[in-house]
């Protein structure tokens, strides 16, 4: 439902990234930050740690281009959402121009597509089709109409505010790997380095 997207924060031990397995769903981050990871899967929601200290470089390589995808299908949600959140605002205040107090007549430009308008006249201006989602409309007077737009608006800004929220997480999840695996390739240089070292001892004896 573009409406219901987001379910509440949750919170998980520090000590590990965190596997969140959510059907269709999109976990909040934490107060601390921590690494929130989300899959989708059709089970119901599970929960399992996952310790990076233990991964290879190649597992930490793959996990990374799991948040870069996410974190870049997170975006286009948040550009979806910010132009909903556009759209009605303009229903609204178009709405709020449009005098409930006479019988009609009032000129308006009827749009036919982005670009193409035609000149039109309201009949009734208490009887407004509002979009109820799914292509679904039901007739409602000028003053419900504006209050089902503004409960939409509502909704979709606290969507908007989650999905970015989402997005600062998993900008932090890059970086926590970037830094994982900075980290692997210092130790296996300095595992290399010694072994080199201790073959060329060996071989001055």
């Amino acid at each position: 439902d573009f409406y219901n997207y987001l379910p509440p924060p949750t919170y998980l031990p520090s000590s590990s990234i965190a596997l969140l397995h959510h059907h269709n769903k999109t976990p909040l981050p934490d107060s601390a930050g921590r690494i929130i990871i989300a899959t989708k899967i059709m089970s119901q929601a599970a929960q399992q740690g996952i310790n990076i200290d233990t991964m290879s470089l190649d597992q930490l390589n793959s996990l990374k281009s799991q948040q870069q995808n996410r974190l870049e299908a997170l975006s286009g949600q948040y550009n979806a959402f910010k132009d909903a959140k556009d759209r009605l605002s303009l229903a609204k205040e178009s709405l709020a121009t449009i005098p409930t107090d006479g019988e009609g007549g009032q000129e308006i430009m009827i749009p036919l597509t982005e670009s193409l308008y035609a000149p039109g006249k309201i009949v009734d201006p208490n009887k407004i089709l509002v979009e109820l989602g799914a292509g679904f409309f039901v007739e409602k007077s000028a003053e419900d109409a504006l209050k089902v737009l503004e409960r939409k608006y509502k909704v979709v800004d606290k969507n908007t505010e989650n999905v970015m929220s989402a997005i600062e997480v998993s900008s932090r999840n890059v970086q926590a790997l970037n830094q994982a695996m900075q980290g692997k390739m210092m130790e296996i240089q300095a595992k290399q380095a010694g072994q080199a070292y201790r073959k060329q001892m060996e071989g001055q004896k």
